[in-house]
């Protein structure tokens, strides 16, 4: 066993699991040469909802942003999450696009892609890692973490055979719900280690406070490499302390090899930072508090107030406990589902249209009508032939990779973005967020002839 590798989120999930993604490249500057110097494994800094924030609520280039932290970190490897054939949107694009995408994530300096698809959807991963092998990037796909009867480690076992399969580089067992307890970790690992020879790594948030005793024994299993956060943006919903694990692993044959000293030059800084967010209002402390829900109901802490802010605005909150037992009948019926973006939005709503209509499926989602059809890909089990009926109607439900019925898009968005087009990513920008993109191609374009506008846009609390 050689030493662990650490890899730093604090420049993308960190503050997206903190502070809805509101850390801007202003922020982050002073410190990125300091953060090379280190010697982490990877920087995480990304990928995932920092597009979104940055085009949305902090009028600032995602791409541009990208090649600033490449500048100043040259010597630490960059790494990004895109969620396969969904890329950083919210629906599936054609294979041009996923492809042109990878292409200009490692052309502006990601050095490992970390993949992965909701369903655990193997065809919806394979665009997205042939691509990265081309392009001579690492390809890291995920396994989504959950529970649930058919979550067997057997069915783990086969993934992740399947994902060396398909040609990725590592594999990472990502736990986006805080679901994993640290004989659970150990096994785990040590069961996948046993089936594949590529690198393991663990993705763990703390929300359930359980995070660090995880890493431990994982470690112990055999995990090559490990999500830590530098502590300042860590516990609640963020992740396990750098500190703490690199102190943990000292003078052991897992020594991460990193100074102590030196991750307290960053963490003076990110205290900082913290103390400017807790006084604007960007991070509530109360979400570095322990949730435990997750554990009881297997529900990521994100969905469970999802749920109850909608039994609330129908006025029926006390029918909470109703609802959490219809999420698994709901999931059931659906082939299984992990519960994470957008699947656990899916299954939860659809559960709350069961139980306070007083009769389950009355109404039905359009988004959960998708599921059921094959939209996302294809669900871990079978759904039953009967029930998709009963939701499908005459409608027939999509066997194929739902990318197989589209169309090549990348010319079409190229043609519709023309007018605000300053450089080749923004064709990506685009077909993301066609509604958002253009207004922040404006304000880009009127900042650079000067056009004067206070947009108060980067100021506004919103959770994405």
């Amino acid at each position: 066993m050689g030493k662990l590798k650490i890899t730093e989120t604090a420049l993308r999930d960190a503050h997206q699991s903190l502070i809805a993604t509101r850390m801007s490249i202003d922020d982050m500057k002073p410190i990125l040469s300091q953060m090379d110097q280190i010697g982490f494994y990877s920087a995480e800094v990304w990928g995932g909802a920092t597009f979104d924030a940055c085009i949305r609520f902090l009028n600032e280039d995602p791409w541009e942003r990208l090649r600033t932290i490449r500048r100043e970190m040259p010597n630490t490897k960059l790494q990004m999450l895109f969620r396969g054939q969904n890329m950083l949107g919210y629906r599936h694009y054609a294979d041009d696009l996923v492809e042109y995408f990878v292409q200009k994530s490692i052309a502006n300096g990601i050095d490992i892609i970390r993949i992965f698809d909701a369903l655990n959807d193997i065809r919806n991963l394979q665009t997205a890692i042939k691509a990265a092998n081309k392009e001579k990037g690492h390809a890291q796909v995920a396994i989504s973490y959950t529970l649930g009867e058919v979550f067997t480690h057997e069915y783990y076992m086969d993934y992740a055979k399947r994902i060396e399969s398909a040609g990725a580089d590592s594999i990472c067992i990502k736990d986006m719900a805080a679901l994993l307890t640290p004989y659970e970790a150990e096994s785990l690992v040590r069961d996948i280690k046993s089936v594949v020879k590529i690198p393991v790594a663990l993705h763990t948030h703390y929300t359930s406070g359980l995070a660090s005793m995880c890493i431990i024994k994982a470690v112990e299993a055999g995990v090559d490499s490990v999500d830590t956060a530098i502590s300042p943006l860590a516990l609640g919903t963020s992740h396990a302390p750098t500190e703490s694990i690199v102190a943990t692993f000292r003078d052991t044959e897992y020594d991460t090899g990193i100074d102590l000293v030196k991750l307290n030059a960053l963490r003076d800084y990110f205290m900082t930072l913290r103390k400017k967010y807790i006084d604007s209002g960007l991070l509530d402390p109360s979400m570095l508090a322990t949730n435990t829900n997750a554990l009881l109901y297997q529900v990521p802490g994100g969905m469970l107030s999802n749920l109850l802010s909608q039994l609330k605005q129908a006025g029926k909150a006390d029918q909470l406990e109703d609802v959490l037992r219809e999420v698994p009948r709901v999931r059931k019926d659906s082939g299984y589902p992990p519960l994470v973006t957008p699947t656990s939005q899916i299954v939860g709503t659809q559960a709350v249209f069961n139980v306070i209509m007083g009769e389950r499926y009355k109404t039905v989602t359009k988004e959960f009508k998708g599921l059921v059809k094959g939209e996302y890909g294809k669900t871990p089990v079978e759904i039953d032939p009967a029930f998709q009926k009963q939701i499908l109607g005459s409608e027939e439900p999509i066997t194929c990779r739902p990318a197989d019925l589209l169309k090549p898009e990348l010319d079409d968005m190229r043609k519709e973005c023309a007018e605000w087009t300053e450089q080749e990513e923004d064709v990506l920008t685009y077909a993301m967020f066609p509604k958002v993109a253009p207004k922040f191609f404006e304000h880009r374009r009127n900042v650079k002839f000067g056009i004067d506008q206070h947009s108060d846009a980067a100021n506004k609390v919103h959770t994405i």
